[in-house]
């Protein structure tokens, strides 16, 4: 499949006074098919938004090779940028305008017709559920939906590569659910959406594939699937009982989890190691009070916080 996006071997270093550079992104490789959804994740200071930023030709790389729709962010870069949109983690709305006149400015600043932009309104306006503020300026409107109403523009022009940082910021839960279906919908269509979130239940749910950068390199990369049986096969179990003794967590800390809760008789506990799993279950099993059990792979976020902070993180080719 044709590659929307190819890095290779990425470094960018910033110069200090008296002192070694900072090595921001530290030789890192990756690429991303054409209509996928990519998530680039990491904890604040890892280098997502360093490399965001060369992706679409903001920062200049000290070293390496960045290919956007074929182009050369370096030597190419008027060609990268008439080929994406970018939404930052910042608003970037007219609040003063309408929405509607926020898109037909935004529109027109990328070459579209009047008549090109009312036609292609409508179908945005459906897609993230705008109709009902279309006249209201965002000045007038909560965060989440001057939030959407930003990301909404960005899917007004149709560039075939779209960068979000942190789209759904601030969205109540209804908005966030339209906006992800609305990413989904532009991804079928044969967009490309790179993705970078905080909130990892979001990414997991969103993206074909995502990296994990921490320290300026990538931890892991593949699908989610792939990230979350990188040697870090952990599983989650939710165990519910008619009644439950004050020794079952003194029980359960011996099992060294990765995260233990207990709430009344509900209790939910992460483990590295499907026999820990299994011998935890047993263990329920023939305490003679388990109503109800379930047990699956760990989630993305708990793979996300033992590759960022646990001492057995290493790279993955």
């Amino acid at each position: 499949m044709h590659q929307s996006i190819s890095v290779t071997n990425l470094i960018k270093e910033y110069s200090r006074n008296k002192e070694k550079p900072l090595r921001a992104v530290n030789d890192i490789s990756f690429a991303v098919e054409s209509g996928k959804i990519f998530g680039l994740l990491g904890p604040n200071g890892a280098g997502k938004s360093t490399t965001i930023k060369i992706l679409s030709t903001l920062v200049a790389p000290t070293s390496g090779t960045v290919l956007v729709n074929g182009f050369d962010v370096v030597k190419q870069s008027l060609d990268v940028r008439k080929s994406l949109c970018v939404v930052l983690q910042e608003n970037a709305v007219e609040v003063y305008l309408t929405v509607r006149h926020n898109f037909l400015t935004f529109g027109r600043f990328h070459g579209m017709t009047a008549a090109e932009i009312e036609r292609k309104m409508g179908h945005i306006l459906d897609l993230f559920s705008l109709h009902d503020v279309i006249n209201q300026k965002p000045i007038d409107l909560s965060g989440g939906l001057k939030r959407r109403v930003q990301v909404a523009k960005m899917f007004l022009v149709d560039t075939p590569i779209v960068f979000l940082d942190e789209a759904t910021t601030g969205m109540d839960t209804f908005n966030k659910r339209s906006t992800m279906d609305a990413i989904r919908e532009e991804a079928r269509r044969g967009r490309t959406i790179v993705l970078t979130t905080h909130m990892l239940e979001e990414a997991e749910e969103l993206c074909d594939s995502i990296a994990i950068i921490n320290h300026g390199k990538i931890v892991a990369s593949g699908t989610t699937d792939e990230v979350k049986k990188m040697g870090l096969q952990m599983f989650y179990l939710s165990l519910k009982f008619s009644e439950l003794g004050k020794e079952v967590e003194e029980l359960l800390l011996k099992f060294a989890p990765v995260k233990l809760k207990i709430v009344n008789n509900e209790v939910s506990v992460t483990v590295r190691e499907h026999h820990t799993a299994l011998n935890i279950l047993s263990l329920a099993q023939s305490s003679g009070a388990l109503k109800h059990f379930e047990i699956s792979t760990a989630s993305l976020e708990d793979v996300f916080v033992e590759l960022i902070d646990g001492k057995k993180a290493r790279p993955v080719q």
